[in-house]
């Protein structure tokens, strides 16, 4: 299986994975450079706590080489020494099927990685860059994943990161009653954050993005949410009582130049990545700053039940992951077959040419002899091409490949 993936996940720290965080267009931006750098097919998934890029090459073993210099660009040998996934064969799909199952995520089961794997599936495909091996491989590990989900019910319970967010908010403050709140983002997290914010009967929940317009519209989708203008921000800070940052931006979005001296305690949470709070604000009085890799006690500490049921979860991929590798080898016949094909519908227009030219046939005759002169090549070839994908042994399949190339003159 000619199959690999190179990147960082979770188990890396946040500082580490922000420099490997790529936007919307900056994804685009490097599928396009490994494809004219020779990768055959490619695919990037990068979301804020993996960014893994998954290729499928002939040549697999220099491609991996290939990957591991393009993260050289963006950290450190140590850096890469530490933390860099290296994955080839079947141990590479064995990953993908983990991650979009959330098997491989910091909340076991996760939803929202299933469809981020979807959304690099279908980048790749629609920039062109990933083929028919990739696609197949992605497509099963992501309906390995939704088997899963919906056999063992292992997303059942909320544990997002937004879930563990609010849980961890609420351990550090007692109670997230009365409590004032303020959203930076309006997107699935900010939205998510605020639906289990409202189940703990806070005082108000006020949500600010840089586009005011979806700011307006979550606050009229949820009640109890008051949107602000983004310039608003900083102003509102000092008389909330927590800050939860969510957004997609690729820069901070609350400096510490900016913020406002203190007068009670402020709990401040951002779980996004790139970070979108300045690390250096918890050096403010007052302040109690959180990331994603502060949430990983809190989510341990949920995570038991997934734990048992991740076991049932990792006997179905094994049984998939079969299926898949079978259906690998059997490509190894794929060129026999299409040259197989082709020989079939030459001697198919040969034939024709040679009745037209000594016949005087109407049309519907015509169509007629193409019909069951077409049905018995296909009928010719069928046989011998079942069987053919039908042999287990690779050295047998591929003695019989030859033989079929050698007698048909492919």
């Amino acid at each position: 299986m000619q199959l690999g993936v190179v990147g960082v996940n979770h188990l890396c720290p946040i500082h580490i994975r922000e420099k490997v965080s790529f936007t919307h267009s900056q994804k685009i931006k490097t599928l396009h450079q490994l494809k004219t750098q020779g990768f055959q097919e490619v695919a990037l998934l990068s979301t804020c706590n993996r960014t893994e890029i998954y290729v499928w090459d002939e040549d697999i073993d220099e491609k991996m080489e290939h990957l591991e210099a393009f993260y050289q660009s963006y950290l450190t040998k140590e850096e890469i020494d530490h933390y860099l996934i290296c994955k080839k064969g079947k141990r590479a799909a064995k990953h993908l099927y983990y991650v979009a199952a959330g098997l491989d995520s910091i909340v076991i089961g996760e939803d929202q990685i299933l469809g981020q794997v979807k959304e690099a599936q279908e980048m790749a495909a629609a920039e062109n860059t990933s083929g028919k091996m990739l696609n197949k491989v992605f497509r099963e590990a992501i309906g390995t994943a939704k088997t899963i989900k919906h056999s063992l019910k292992i997303s059942e319970n909320p544990l997002s990161i937004s879930y563990i967010a609010v849980k961890f908010l609420k351990e550090k403050m007692g109670s997230l009653l009365h409590k004032r709140v303020l959203i930076i983002g309006a997107g699935k997290m900010s939205q998510l954050v605020i639906k289990y914010l409202l189940e703990e009967n806070p005082e108000v929940i006020y949500v600010s993005n840089r586009s005011h317009t979806r700011a307006v519209e979550v606050g009229e989708e949820y009640e109890h949410v008051s949107p602000i203008t983004y310039g608003e921000r900083y102003n509102l800070i000092s008389d909330v009582d927590a800050v939860i940052c969510a957004t997609a931006s690729p820069h901070i979005v609350l400096q510490k130049e900016a913020m406002p001296i203190m007068p009670h305690k402020l709990y401040m949470i951002d779980i996004a990545l790139p970070r979108d709070i300045d690390p250096r604000i918890a050096e403010m009085s007052n302040v109690e700053l959180y990331d994603i890799d502060d949430l990983k006690a809190v989510s341990e500490k949920n995570n038991q039940k997934r734990k048992e049921l991740s076991k049932a979860a990792k006997d179905i991929i094994k049984d998939k992951m079969q299926e898949l590798s079978w259906w690998a080898e059997l490509t190894t016949v794929d060129h026999i077959l299409k040259l197989l094909e082709e020989k079939k519908s030459q001697v198919k227009q040969d034939a024709l040419d040679s009745i037209y030219r000594k016949t005087d046939l109407s049309e519907r005759d015509k169509k007629m002899i193409e019909k069951v002169l077409g049905a018995a090549l296909r009928n010719l070839v069928s046989t011998p091409t079942a069987n053919l994908k039908k042999i287990k042994d690779k050295e047998q399949r591929d003695y019989y490949a030859k033989v079929i190339e050698d007698l048909f003159e492919l």
